[in-house]
């Protein structure tokens, strides 16, 4: 007979006469790491825990490949299945995506779980989600007690940096005798600041050492950028987990916090920054229920704020020590590949000790090509690409991967001139397009009328209306009572009458109390239609961005729930920039290393592994800048399953702004690819067109408080 399992009880993994996996258990198919993750918390002998699955806080260090999101929705799904609350899980990922897939297959576990009692398993999660879209959620139910108005809006990167160029115009940055930072830098400047929780003199010191002379009139602008956010009532993505993070650090606040989830689970917690890991801290200082899985291998966004060191240092994080489980068991890679991607990465100063291993034998030994420069390498990537197609292989099964996106520029002519077609990965965000902009700029005027930066777009939408006009519409706006009363009291130029009127009934549809979603979108699609192909060339294709907008603001409750939403997790990109080629099925992969973590191929070529590329020049400062290029290598060499080509062109070409000018530089060998670990390559060198093989071996108080400290973290 075999282990029926109920609510509560740990799942048998094998039959009890023949010792074999039980198919009616549906961790069987587990590795033995996995699944002591997945039944963490779990008494085996006394049946359920009190609180179901909670225990000492859980690291899990996944290695590249093992399962790490499998065993994360098994943990999940077990987590139900032994009696937990899908209410009070608090899942968090780094996209909605990676939420959806998640509640997904931990609903398929389910499914076959409950399906042996007769129940119908909960079809969703729903507290799953990013970082930012979370704390979004809790920011509008403590608003009141942080001290925000719960209708704030949110501003994305590209609003953030107008509103940051905005206040350094108005406090006279612009007007300086002396080069000052753009907008964009200033931004980058004031986020770092931010999420790593450094000062701006460190900040300045470490990461932007041309602006160092800068630092008083830089607090000056930060200062004066958190007041305006303030007085237009509007938030960025660094406030979100900042406010959330202050909001867990104060007892009382932080104790509502956690007492809302019995679990918390954290997926690529290596990407994670500074306040991430204080917001854990305070919502579960004894880290009971906590579980994050990651690898620290894997570490390389510290240019947006996160730190390796969160997950180093995770084990000592609160106030019980965590248990480490490590997946080493790679589902993925070949084992020679496996051999030369864990030596590599095994000459880190510091990191949590694996070995991958895999059952994939194989006799093919990653090559290591020795190429005299960027055209050749050009040319023998073509060459390989092509033969492997030959073999069966598609191009959509081969990547190529470079530091910089401008490393495969020669690599894109020889593809062009040999009818190769492929896609870069990076295009233009769906929310950097200016229609997309336009619209939600609609949106959020209507939502928040305090908000200046979209009411100064939307205003100029009008023929005829400049920024001076616009200016003194919004001061018009701030000052009155009636937002609407205000705009049809306003005197706008002759010319823009016939254009205004259209706008103001529209604005005074989208105020209109009982107005239902999506009725709001459609309202402002069709306004903007004559706007749009006046302004446009491409109109028809840019139309086609905004009906997919307004078919994804369908499935929101609310106006003010959908422009969060979309402002923290937007489409990848636009119709007109994004996609494979319209006339072929079939194109090969090119793509950073950064954007290529989390895929796989079949067959990866690295392009300049070399001093100078991987390591990049401009990050060999300091050891940690250095270390985080060593994970960038394991990362590129990991993506492969059966072929890596690790390219070395003796000669390249630099653009410089130095006194030297752009010139050729001759490149040694990557530093990370020390002589010991050549036993793992196969040494390939390309001579005039010949390869050649050589095998080498809430009071008041704490409201005041958490919004004074929100507002002064740059300093």
């Amino acid at each position: 007979m075999s282990n029926v399992a109920l609510p509560g009880a740990p799942l048998a993994a094998t039959d009890d006469l023949s010792g074999r996996p039980d198919p009616l258990d549906p961790y069987a198919a587990l590795n033995p790491p996995q699944r002591a993750a997945v039944e963490h918390g779990f008494d085996v002998h006394a049946g359920a825990a009190r609180v179901p699955g909670v225990g000492a806080p859980l690291l899990v260090i996944a290695g590249a490949g093992s399962g790490k999101t499998n065993t994360l929705a098994h943990r999940v799904a077990r987590l139900i299945q032994g009696g937990a609350d899908p209410q009070r899980i608090l899942l968090l990922t780094f996209s909605r995506r990676a939420a959806g897939e998640m509640s997904h297959r931990a609903g398929a576990v389910l499914q076959r779980v409950m399906q042996l009692r007769g129940s119908a398993p909960p079809t969703s999660l729903p507290w799953a989600g990013t970082f930012h879209a979370i704390g979004a959620r809790l920011l509008r139910r403590y608003a009141a007690s942080v001290g925000l108005d719960e209708s704030f809006t949110i501003h994305d990167r590209g609003d953030a940096e107008d509103l940051m160029g905005l206040v350094r115009h108005d406090i006279g940055l612009t007007a300086t005798a002396k080069r000052f930072p753009l907008k964009g830098t200033c931004l980058s400047i004031y986020s770092r600041v931010v999420n790593s929780g450094e000062t701006l003199a460190d900040v300045l010191q470490s990461t932007f050492p041309w602006c160092k002379e800068w630092q008083s009139e830089l607090k000056r602008l930060f200062g004066a950028y958190v007041d305006a956010k303030q007085e237009q009532n509007v938030l960025d993505y660094d406030d979100l987990l900042l406010f959330w993070a202050d909001m867990a650090a104060e007892p009382q606040l932080g104790a509502a916090l956690g007492a809302l989830f019995d679990h918390v689970l954290v997926d690529e917690y290596q990407d994670t920054n500074r306040l991430q890991a204080a917001i854990l801290t305070g919502m579960k200082p004894d880290g009971a229920g906590v579980m994050v899985v990651g690898d620290d291998a894997q570490s390389i966004y510290s240019f947006r704020g996160a730190t390796v060191r969160n997950i180093l240092d995770f084990p000592r994080q609160f106030s019980q020590p965590a248990q480490c489980i490590t997946l080493e068991r790679n589902y993925r890679s070949t084992q020679p590949i496996l051999d030369a991607s864990n030596a590599v990465i095994a000459a880190a100063l510091e990191r949590h000790a694996k070995t991958l291993w895999t059952d994939h034998s194989s006799t093919i030994l990653p090559q290591l090509v020795l190429i005299p420069d960027e055209a050749e390498q050009a040319r023998w990537v073509c060459r390989r690409v092509l033969e492997h197609r030959e073999g069966g292989m598609r191009l959509k099964d081969q990547a190529v991967l470079f530091r910089a996106a401008s490393h495969s520029a020669p690599l894109e002519l020889e593809l062009m001139r040999r009818n190769i077609p492929f896609v870069k990965f990076g295009g233009l965000k769906f929310l950097e397009a200016s229609h997309i902009k336009d619209v939600l700029a609609v949106l959020r005027f209507a939502q928040n009328p305090s908000g200046r930066m979209a009411g100064f777009r939307v205003a100029q939408l009008i023929p005829g209306i400049g920024p001076a006009t616009a200016s003194k519409l919004l001061d018009a706006v701030g000052t009155a009572a009636d937002a609407v009363a205000a705009l049809t009291g306003f005197a706008v130029p002759p010319r823009s009458q016939g254009d205004w009127q259209p706008f103001v009934a529209l604005y005074m549809q989208l105020r209109t109390a009982g107005l239902r979603w999506p009725a709001d979108i459609e309202l402002v699609q069709q306004w903007y239609a004559p706007h749009l192909e006046r302004m446009h060339d491409d109109a028809s294709v840019r139309a086609a961005d905004i009906l997919q907008l307004a078919q994804l603001a369908g499935a929101y409750g609310s106006r003010a729930e959908f422009l969060a939403e979309i402002t923290l997790d937007p489409p990848e990109a636009t119709s007109d920039r994004a996609g494979p080629p319209l006339l072929d099925d079939d194109y090969l992969i090119l793509s950073t290393i950064h954007s290529a973590k989390g895929q796989e191929w079949k067959s990866v070529h690295v392009l300049n592994v070399v001093d100078g590329c991987i390591p990049s020049d401009m990050a060999t400062g300091r050891s940690d800048d250095i270390e985080e290029e060593r994970r960038l290598l394991y990362v590129a060499m990991t993506r492969a399953k059966q072929h890596l080509h690790l390219i070395v062109p003796n000669r390249f070409f630099i653009k410089q702004q130095s006194q030297m000018g752009d010139r050729h530089v001759y490149a040694a060998r990557s530093r990370f690819l020390a002589p010991a670990m050549l036993k793992h390559f196969e040494e390939c060198v390309w001579v005039d067109a010949d390869t050649r093989h050589v095998r080498t071996p809430m009071p008041d108080s704490v409201r005041l408080l958490v919004r004074e400290k929100s507002r002064n973290a740059w300093k």
